[in-house]
């Protein structure tokens, strides 16, 4: 591994292990578990993340031609749902919040074992090591949150008091690891306003919004959580995968120019849907 890969990997490293233990240290199971309690609802989230967004994400790459680099990228996160980044989405944007903590933690779960077992179905050309991609993911998601959640149940006074550091380290390595990722792949970054690589981040999160706000039931609050979490996809997932997985750096190239659009579109949504709305709605879904 040369000295640029270990750059971009380690700020990976960081950002998703300081995003898995800040989330749990702020969470309770409880949490988590009550707003799943719609069967219903939760049926139709996982068609919309796993089943909606990967069909996206292949058609998309077919219809306007992507590199196949760009196209696995755009694969990836169209597989890994979960984006850590949902509650605060969903805070913005007034959804229902216990919600928008059950789905991202549901979605999280089911993605450490669903992409490394779909993935090398849906590119049979590709080389994939399923047990090298799920055991990567328990260790740096599922392993870190479980034991954040831990801390929160037993010892909460520690888990206020810590919490905020997690926070800030993940939201410095995030902006750290997308510097790093265009910087130094700053060739292939351009290359792709040269392709057909932006408008098909634009879609692809676009089919995410409409596809989860049709499928959110007759709720406005849980249609906005859905459709924020069905377009805004678990970059860390996606890059732990690329970074680990693929050779070609584009692959992750890829992820981070598609996790920016989002950013850059996202955001703004949340903020229009939340201006909508004169009181944040909270209450149980179940």
């Amino acid at each position: 591994m040369d000295l640029k890969q270990a750059a971009i990997s380690i700020s990976m490293i960081v950002f998703v292990l300081s995003s898995m233990l800040g989330m749990g240290l702020g969470l309770r199971v409880s949490e988590i578990v009550a707003p799943l309690r719609n069967w219903r609802l939760v049926t139709l989230s996982l068609i919309a993340n796993f089943v909606v967004m990967p069909f996206v994400a292949l058609a998309l790459a077919r219809v306007l031609r992507l590199d196949e680099s760009m196209g696995i990228g755009l694969l990836l996160l169209g597989l890994a749902g979960g984006a850590p980044f949902l509650p605060k989405l969903a805070q913005i944007a007034k959804g229902n919040l216990a919600f928008a903590v059950g789905l991202m933690v549901l979605l999280m779960v089911i993605t450490v074992g669903y992409l490394p077992l779909v993935l090398p179905l849906l590119l049979p050309g590709v080389s994939v090591n399923p047990a090298q991609i799920a055991r990567s993911l328990v260790l740096l998601m599922l392993l870190p949150l479980g034991g954040a959640l831990a801390v929160n149940a037993n010892l909460p006074d520690i888990a206020a008091k810590i919490k905020p550091i997690f926070d800030k380290t993940s939201n410095l390595s995030l902006i750290v690891l997308m510097a790093l990722q265009a910087l130094l792949n700053v060739r292939s970054v351009m290359a792709v306003f040269g392709t057909g690589g932006i408008l098909a981040g634009i879609l692809f999160l676009g089919v995410g919004v409409a596809a989860g706000w049709a499928l959110g039931g007759s709720r406005r609050d849980t249609r906005a959580v859905l459709g924020l979490g069905t377009a805004q996809r678990n970059i860390a997932a996606a890059l732990v995968v690329a970074n680990q997985s693929f050779e070609d750096p584009n692959v992750g190239v890829m992820v981070v120019v598609v996790a920016l659009v989002g950013l850059l579109t996202l955001m703004p949504l949340s903020r229009a849907l939340g201006r909508r709305v004169p009181q944040a709605t909270t209450t149980p879904i179940g």
